[in-house]
């Protein structure tokens, strides 16, 4: 009979252990779940698979040719593949990566990925996105080899570099500020990494801290200064900026074009509570008025008259104030912050390339002329469109600019 008792009693306490077991590994299953998902937001807002991803490749493979002032870089293969990607890395390799910009195998990696703002990510943020990266599909592609200059190409250089400009100390909110607007502040300044385009750079490709966020260019684009009132007369505001991020598009400020539109596609998937915590904390930086437009000579009647059927031919149809693209929602070029900036650069970019479909997204489209118009086109266009519907002076150097435009090839 004792042994009957000693026997369920065993057996029970079996049966318990097992339920707690399986409880626990749901729970750990839901843990790692809730990790990955995490991982794949902060993702999202650092762009990873922008850069990691070659035109029409498998994500995260690698490949991309990245432009610089000292040669192309290639970024590399992080998917999981333990040959040519980062299988066989640990989160400690992960982070040291991240945030010292040193591979596992002790490479110093190139400031191209942005580890000097990575550098301030939390330990938490930090193991979600390894969880996420670590869960992508693996892809066998080996990174295609650098082309650039010397030194640049010699990476005990990089020694040097990261003692003048690779600052570790840890990220800190700004005790005088609220919990959203520290959010924001967070993410710019880490995860989002807004200075890599936004700022200005020295003569060694690191970014001007007296000049943070005060405009600088990506992939042969102006990246706008995020501490000037918009160019094109219309003041920011957090709504404004929460739906510029969601969708490309903002009414009186125009739409995402060049690198901009893979940035608020990829955004689109953050959840909107980050979103507007970064536009509460870029809007703080901004002036709280618009300055009004500068006058100046325009081209003539004649000059414009002479201009006007190729704008009619390649742009009427949906930028004329009565064509029916123009009520369906496509911004008028009087509120283009593009056609209103100081320089022709992206008006010349993106009548060259345009802004690329987003399938699946409501979200502004334009196809690309340079297969279509020459160059001498091409600046009467952008001579046009500034004096019709532009705030400023009239453009210069247009033919020098698109010339260089041509070369470089944009994106």
């Amino acid at each position: 009979m004792h042994e009957r008792v000693r026997d369920a009693m065993i057996f029970s306490a079996i049966c318990i252990a097992l339920v707690l077991m399986a409880g626990l590994a749901q729970i750990a299953r839901a843990t790692d779940a809730g990790q990955v998902s995490r991982g794949a937001e902060l993702a999202a807002i650092g762009d990873c698979v922008i850069c990691h991803t070659a035109r029409n490749g498998p994500p995260y493979a690698g490949g991309r040719a990245l432009r610089t002032p000292f040669g192309t870089l290639h970024a590399s293969n992080i998917t999981p593949d333990r040959a040519t990607g980062i299988g066989a890395w640990s989160l400690k390799d992960f982070s040291r990566a991240m945030r010292e910009g040193i591979a596992r195998d002790g490479r110093h990696l190139y400031p191209a990925l942005p580890y000097q703002h990575f550098t301030r990510i939390t330990d938490q943020d930090m193991a979600a996105l390894y969880a996420f990266i670590m869960t992508r599909q693996p892809v066998r592609a080996e990174t295609p080899p650098n082309n650039l200059s010397f030194p640049a190409n010699i990476r005990g250089t990089l020694v040097g570099w990261n003692l003048l400009y690779l600052d570790k100390a840890p990220w800190r909110p700004d005790p005088s500020r609220n919990a959203e607007w520290n959010r924001g502040f967070y993410l710019v300044d880490t995860l989002g990494h807004c200075g890599a385009c936004h700022t200005p750079r020295n003569g060694l490709g690191a970014e001007r801290a007296d000049r943070a966020l005060t405009g600088g260019e990506a992939e042969g684009w102006d990246a706008p200064s995020l501490r000037a009132s918009s160019p094109a007369g219309t003041v920011w505001t957090v709504d404004a900026l929460t739906q510029y991020l969601r969708t490309g598009f903002a009414a009186g400020h125009g739409a995402a074009a060049g690198p901009m539109t893979a940035v608020t596609e990829a955004l689109s998937t953050v959840p909107i509570a980050d979103l507007r915590a970064i536009a509460v904390y870029v809007r703080s930086g901004l002036p709280e008025e618009v300055p009004p437009a500068s006058a100046a000579p325009a081209p003539s009647d004649a000059t414009l008259a002479a201009i006007q059927p190729v704008f009619t031919g390649a742009c009427g149809g949906c930028h004329a104030g009565d064509a029916p693209m123009a009520r369906r929602g496509i911004p008028p070029l009087s509120a283009s912050a593009a056609v209103n900036a100081p320089g022709p650069r992206n008006v010349i970019e993106a009548i060259l390339h345009g802004i690329p479909w987003r399938d699946g997204a409501s979200a502004p489209y334009m196809p690309g002329f340079a297969a279509v118009l020459t160059d001498g086109q091409i600046v009467d266009l952008a001579r046009f469109v500034r004096a019709r519907y532009g705030r400023g002076p009239a453009w210069t150097g247009l033919e020098d600019q698109v010339r260089q435009a041509r070369r470089e090839g944009g994106s």
